[in-house]
């Protein structure tokens, strides 16, 4: 039986960049970097929260991979602890623009919060959900 996701993986344009990106930005964690630069592992992994992402290059993508390895091609929700206006103030801070949001928004746990969408430096789609904040109204 399922218990949730161990990590995903997205592909990307440049490994620099987006670790650069989501360190800078969404205070991610490295890991095995030094272990990547040497050569020894053909991807880095991300720490972001309880979540971990695996990053492909795009140019080299490790085996086994996505049927077509796309930068730009992922949509993905991460939840934010606090205040919605805490995460676009952090976006902006960063010069990071908003694309939508705040805005009310369903979370997996089928709690109400509100959320901000953005793109990384390859246009994937990153929305920061808060449920510390209900809106006054749902959706549907």
């Amino acid at each position: 039986m399922i218990r949730g996701f161990d990590h995903y993986a997205i592909t990307v344009a440049d490994i620099e960049t987006t670790m650069t990106f989501y360190r800078n930005v969404l205070g991610a964690e490295i890991l095995w970097e030094k272990q990547w630069r040497e050569g020894k592992v053909p991807v880095i992994s991300m720490q972001l929260g309880s979540n971990r992402m695996n990053v492909h290059q795009a140019a080299a993508p490790a085996a086994p991979h996505a049927r077509q390895p796309t930068p730009g091609s992922a949509d993905l929700c991460f939840r934010w602890e606090g205040p919605i206006a805490n995460a676009a103030a952090m976006l902006e801070k960063h010069g990071v623009a908003i694309i939508d949001g705040p805005a009310p928004r369903p979370a997996a746990d089928g709690v109400w919060g509100q959320s901000v969408y953005f793109r990384d430096p390859d246009g994937n789609l990153l929305e920061l959900l808060s449920t510390h904040e209900p809106p006054d109204r749902k959706l549907f």
